[in-house]
């Protein structure tokens, strides 16, 4: 057993804009286990929502709750093995730097059983529940159920901390199933719309159009593959696709927002029998005629959830170049001021892109 402090500085999550720094204890591995030191983990678009209160995960509204308080936040990290627990599968070794899926299956239900882990039904996902802690933390335990993948040790902080986010947003495009026929419309360029865009330029679609209201985000998408780029605030671009498009509209329309008019926007852009991919998790129910879906259009409508069969490919396209990443980590914090990194990952301020924080960089 390594010596690892029996204290650590973690962010905990007790209810709805009630998250606190704390001392904790540090966890330690159990058989089967790994212990990380923690070296970033980013601030998703989920974890804001969670602060904020989002109905889906705390169980408001009459949704489901699927956040487990109190517990330690974060599913965007990458860290640096300390302890190591017997039979931990796999040839792990201390100091090997693993970024994990953000999913931790049972490996018992119907969908584990038939290698479909990403929709285990029991759901267990790395910050959001007690008893799978995240990375908002000096230490963060790999339970045997764990998926951990390999990061190249020279690989630098700003490029490593988007391995799991680019994981989800390559699984989006996959889905998306381009073609170089195609005229795709990707609406949003956060970071996991960044993600989309170097994955979608290697696809090599026949006219790839990217959509946001900040212009620093389309700028960098411009810089990342897309061939055109249009803010919905200066102009009609529903108008616009379909004057690019003889008037039938885009043949894929992929949704990363999680605003509810962009829903909107894209049953109205993509053509007759074209396919729209909804990849973003939503603060509140999203109302829309669903007759567009069926009647008028006859439309292939797609979800896409977590990162499954992706790192291997994402961590070998970070580290090329395929999929760029330059400028994408804009700030980087410490656990001391999570609530300004928290802030300014809400607002988008500064230029503010991915934000992440250094549990260790005291």
């Amino acid at each position: 057993m390594s010596k690892l402090p029996e204290k650590m500085k973690a962010i905990v999550a007790y209810a709805p804009e009630d998250y606190r720094l704390e001392e904790v204890e540090t966890p330690h591995a159990g058989e089967g286990e790994m212990i990380l030191k923690v070296e970033a983990c980013g601030i998703c678009a989920g974890d804001v929502k969670a602060f904020g209160g989002a109905a889906s995960f705390w169980g408001l509204d009459g949704q489901p709750k699927y956040i487990k308080a109190p517990m330690i936040p974060g599913h965007e990290f990458v860290g640096t093995v300390v302890e190591m627990g017997k039979n931990v599968k796999g040839n792990w070794k201390l100091g090997d730097r693993i970024c994990p899926e953000q999913i931790v299956p049972c490996g018992e239900c119907r969908f584990c059983k038939t290698g479909r882990h990403w929709m285990c039904e029991k759901h267990d996902l790395f910050g959001f529940q007690n008893n799978v802690n995240g990375g908002m933390a000096e230490y963060v335990r790999l339970t045997k159920e764990a998926i951990p993948y390999l990061v190249p040790a020279d690989m630098p902080i700003e490029k490593a901390a988007l391995i799991e986010p680019y994981a989800c947003a390559f699984h989006c495009v996959e889905r998306a199933q381009v073609t170089t026929r195609d005229v795709v419309v990707l609406s949003g360029v956060g970071t996991l719309g960044l993600g989309m865009v170097g994955a979608i330029h290697q696809a090599n679609p026949s006219l790839f159009i990217v959509l946001d209201m900040n212009e620093d985000r389309l700028k960098k998408a411009k810089e990342f593959g897309a061939d055109m780029v249009m803010n919905p605030a200066k102009e009609d671009v529903v108008a616009k696709i379909k004057e690019l498009t003889d008037g039938y509209g885009c043949d894929i329309y992929i949704e990363a927002t999680g605003h509810p008019s962009s829903v909107q926007q894209g049953l109205d852009a993509i053509r007759k029998m074209g396919r729209f991919v909804e990849f973003s998790v939503f603060g509140k129910p999203v109302t829309v005629d669903w007759s567009i879906i069926s009647d008028r259009k006859e439309l292939d409508l797609l979800g896409s959830h977590l990162s499954p069969f992706c790192y291997d490919t994402v961590i070998e396209w970070i580290g090329n170049g395929k999929l760029p990443t330059d400028g994408v980590v804009s700030h980087k914090f410490s656990l001391n001021d999570w609530e300004e990194a928290f802030e300014l990952a809400r607002t988008g301020k500064n230029g503010a892109m991915k934000v992440v924080l250094m549990p260790n960089d005291n």
